[in-house]
């Protein structure tokens, strides 16, 4: 079994590198760490057909993202502004070794 190591999380802003929305920029939503899926603001929109759901909520067809492969996309640095790969390195931090992303484009932390 390999392991579910997907190089971004919750929060961070990719740029799509292939398929229909290529070039895309968006915060990712949620993770799917299990199928390696991520779900993107703003890219891979599809329609969904929804029924009524109790009072006031309405059915019709609506927009929602869909997940895309975690493959496709790719972390941008928010110190630098670039797609950038992710390494990951240990730092002291209050006396003990703590595992950090950092950007091989300009060498510093990602926090988060």
């Amino acid at each position: 079994m390999a392991l579910n190591k997907l190089g971004v999380k919750t929060g961070d802003t990719v740029v799509v590198i292939s398929g229909k929305d290529k070039g895309k920029q968006g915060k990712i939503q949620k993770a799917f760490p299990e199928t390696r899926k991520v779900i993107v603001e703003g890219v891979a929109m599809v329609k969904k057909h929804q029924k009524p759901r109790g009072q006031g909520l309405p059915g019709g067809i609506i927009d929602k993202e869909a997940p895309i492969p975690a493959c496709k996309v790719m972390l941008v640095c928010p110190l630098c502004k670039k797609a950038t790969r992710v390494a990951h390195t240990f730092l002291e931090k209050d006396g003990k070794q703590v595992k950090v992303r950092f950007c091989t484009s300009c060498k510093k932390a990602i926090e988060g």
